[in-house]
């Protein structure tokens, strides 16, 4: 059955569920348990907890370990109850949860990275723990031995990691602003692809494997759709963010994605449209509107005896004009544009009132979020920022509910 994608009023917002707090340094990573009233946490303070909510509705941890270095990433099977948590020193530390979530038992450490671990994921069919790290590499490990199967090095600190379970390919994003494809094999790799596109650091990733979409959000404030699967090359650039995009997420079903940004924005991005990509920025020596030369253009501006021009470029067409040209500002959100940015003159002209109705809602989280993470089928997410404090939302009056969904009114 299709998801059926509701109009929905403004005035919808997430709402606030509960708040944890407790941890004595920034939460790097949070994680809703599913089909549980009960978060994961791992933070900077060495603490790895698990909070399960009690009669009074408040949220108590049930357990509680100290690791021996800060923890910086997590990854959990809800399976088979393992949980995986990356450290500053580099090392990853695997645990089983027992039934109840009062208890964790140490199951074994492995040496992934020489670095901070950035990112984990684990792989049951091929019993693989997958990992990126400051120290440039990407790492995947045999969890029933514990040892070394394969290393991949990259000239930036890889900074986050998705991975498609059927074919083995893994996405690395690193500090460069460069994402890299590759095709993970039992004790070698190869580099199918490298996507560029975003002007910093790539700081999250999410994969989108019915669809093969592949999200990105990056330091430069911007989110790219890149269409694996599709048409070769495609993309959508999305600018709605005024702070760094720190973590992102793709419901499949409603064909929305949703952001969260440095300044505590959580955006809500409808991708059930058919969207515009936005064109490659066009070089010139001169203004293509006027013919005004820019500032190196020495030859013509001698032979005109005039000033040469600063070069702006339009974001609708592309062109490169000068400010004269250039004069107005607009929002076109069909290209991602949800802020008003550069255009040419003519191209204002042609963007009517209703190309500038908005395709997202920006809502406020208020706090500085760092890490975000969704239990999609309850439409609960669960934020996480540097004031220590753990954030559970319910997104549901955002993202929509009902039975197309598979979300289940709470």
């Amino acid at each position: 059955m299709a998801a059926e994608i509701h109009s929905r009023p403004q005035s919808s917002r997430p709402v606030l569920l509960s708040k944890v707090e407790g941890h004595q340094d920034v939460v790097s990573a949070a994680l809703l348990i599913p089909k549980e009233d009960g978060v994961i946490t791992a933070s900077e303070d060495r603490t790895i907890r698990v909070w399960l909510k009690r009669d009074s509705g408040q949220y108590w941890p049930s357990i509680y370990h100290t690791m021996s270095s800060p923890c910086s990433a997590m990854a959990y099977h809800h399976d088979s109850r393992r949980i995986f948590v990356g450290q500053d020193n580099g090392a990853i530390m695997e645990f089983h949860i027992s039934e109840d979530f009062n208890k964790m038992n140490f199951v074994k450490t492995y040496p992934a990275h020489q670095n901070r671990v950035s990112a984990i994921t684990f792989c049951l069919t091929s019993e693989w723990v997958i990992s990126t790290g400051h120290d440039k590499c990407i790492s995947w490990m045999c969890t029933r031995s514990g040892s070394m199967l394969g290393r991949h090095y990259f000239t930036s600190w890889a900074s986050c990691l998705q991975y498609d379970h059927e074919t083995q390919h893994a996405f690395v994003g690193d500090y460069s602003g460069q994402i890299t494809l590759l095709k993970l094999e039992q004790n070698t790799c190869s580099v199918i692809t490298t996507l560029k596109g975003h002007e910093g650091s790539i700081t999250s990733l999410w994969w989108d494997p019915v669809q093969r979409l592949l999200f990105s959000g990056a330091s430069d404030h911007s989110i790219i759709m890149w269409d694996i699967g599709g048409r070769k090359g495609r993309t959508l650039l999305l600018q709605g963010h005024h702070d760094k995009v720190q973590a992102i997420c793709y419901i499949q079903l409603t064909r929305q994605l949703v952001s969260c940004s440095a300044d505590g924005v959580i955006a809500v991005w409808n991708m059930d449209i058919s969207r515009e990509e936005a064109p490659q920025w066009l070089e010139s020596d001169s203004c293509q509107k006027c013919e005004q030369p820019f500032f190196w253009n020495i030859k013509q501006m001698w032979d005109t005896k005039t000033l040469g021009l600063r070069q702006h470029h339009c974001r609708k067409c592309g062109q490169a004009v000068c400010g004269k040209c250039s004069t107005k500002r607009s929002s076109y959100p069909i290209m991602g544009f949800e802020f008003q940015v550069r255009v040419c003159d003519s191209c204002f002209e042609s963007i009517k009132d209703e190309d500038r109705t908005s395709l997202a809602t920006f809502h406020e989280g208020k706090h500085n979020i760092s890490h975000m993470s969704m239990d999609i089928s309850r439409g609960l997410m669960v934020t996480c920022g540097s004031d220590r404090i753990v954030k559970i939302w319910d997104m549901t009056p955002v993202v929509g509910c009902s039975l197309a969904t598979g979300f289940s009114s709470r």
